[in-house]
């Protein structure tokens, strides 16, 4: 049969498949070529062309896997510069999205075999940032390009120099205050005798924003000393009043405040949330059906927790023993007045008597048994933040 025409559904079908991704087994790098199946690869190992880059890689070994290693090293460290820049992110996020290009360099043929260990090399050698979680390995690229360090450099020095102007120019006021209070001459009070030029006139004082001048009146102007001298003395007994009354509120307002504050830190608490909440000696239920019927819907005791997300649990009825993620399990809710145990939130690690139960809306309402918060009634706390103690 001959050759299928370029036009035909076959080829068409052919070029479709070629441009996806293969399997990562059934490519040869040596000659940078995807084989679709098993056979194809097989018939590609026999091939002339493969047999004479193989005599040409025999020859120098170690000049093709370096060659190889520094390509792989090069695309990854540019593909997470471009990507991500400077962010933390998980290294098989990085390597996912590499290998989505069809032409890449294939890790088996680096001096790497596993991407853990190209992870801890670019550690040692300085080029990422690398720690371990209990999710895996995350890097934090380092950008060293002298375009981006010239960059950095130009930025500090203009805020440099921002701070240096704002310290000049408060300088500079602080110049012009203290010669404005140098020049002003202080106004001091002038004392004069008191003088009577006749003997039966009164003296009047007229005592206004503090000024002490003696002024000789007439008799007629002698009344309004009485009047004034009643308003001065109700101004001032007012203005005492004033002032009491506005410490008082001053103290009212500043314990409010502090009260305020206190319940913006009680309430942040018991905000705070994490995403892990087992606990030892917790009565726990499976919720899971890939360990069957046998521990499905069956309650049990955490006896130990692995890295805040794993328990090992054993099984009341039977005293089993089982390793389990928090997710195929759940909290179990007793009747009022037993004992629990607050698992998240501001009260986390807290024993309580469970109060009463709020059906509808899946809360409950706990006292507070142990610790400096004993005695404290908390009340709407979710059914998976609390669980039967042991």
């Amino acid at each position: 049969m001959g050759k299928s025409d370029f036009l035909s559904p076959k080829a068409i079908a052919n070029r479709i498949k070629s441009k996806g991704l293969q399997k990562l087994r059934w490519y040869c790098q040596m000659c940078q070529k995807q084989c679709r199946d098993e056979n194809g690869f097989k018939c590609h190992c026999m091939s002339e062309s493969h047999q004479r880059q193989l005599l040409l890689a025999s020859e120098n070994p170690q000049q093709f896997m370096d060659y190889f290693s520094e390509e792989f090293r090069n695309d990854f460290l540019e593909l997470l510069r471009r990507r991500f820049g400077t962010k933390r992110v998980h290294n098989n996020i990085v390597y996912n999205e590499y290998i989505s290009h069809r032409e890449h360099i294939h890790m088996n043929a680096t001096q790497w075999e596993t991407l853990t260990d190209f992870t801890k090399w670019l550690g040692r050698e300085g080029l990422c940032k690398v720690d371990e979680t209990p999710k895996g390995w995350y890097i934090q690229y380092i950008d060293r390009d002298p375009e981006t360090i010239r960059r950095q450099q130009e930025q500090e020095r203009k805020k440099k120099q921002d701070l240096d102007d704002e310290e000049k120019t408060a300088k500079f006021i602080e110049q012009q205050v203290r010669r404005g209070l140098e020049g002003k001459e202080l106004e001091k009070p002038v004392y004069t005798e008191l003088n009577r030029e006749n003997e039966e006139e009164k003296v009047t004082f007229n005592l206004n924003k503090g000024a002490s001048t003696s002024i000789a009146a007439s008799s007629k102007t002698s009344s309004v000393l009485g009047p004034n001298a009643l308003k001065m003395v109700e101004g001032a007994v007012k203005r005492k009043e004033s002032a009491h009354s506005s410490g008082q509120s001053k103290e009212k307002k500043k314990k409010s405040a502090l009260d305020e504050i206190m319940e913006l830190e009680e309430e942040k608490k018991r905000t705070s949330r994490r995403d892990y909440w087992l606990q030892p000696e917790i009565v726990v239920k499976i919720v899971t059906k890939k360990l069957g019927e046998k521990y499905h819907k069956k309650k049990a005791v955490v006896k130990e927790v692995i890295d805040k997300y794993t328990a090992v649990v054993k099984m009341i009825d039977s005293g089993d023993k089982l390793k389990l993620d928090q997710t195929h399990l759940e909290t179990v809710i007793p009747a009022p007045g037993k004992k629990v145990m607050v698992l998240n939130g501001g009260y986390r690690g807290n024993e309580g008597i469970l109060e009463s139960i709020n059906e509808k809306r899946f809360s409950a309402t706990i006292t507070i048994d142990s610790g400096p918060l004993k005695g404290r009634r908390v009340e709407d706390i979710q059914y998976e933040d609390i669980s039967k103690l042991a």
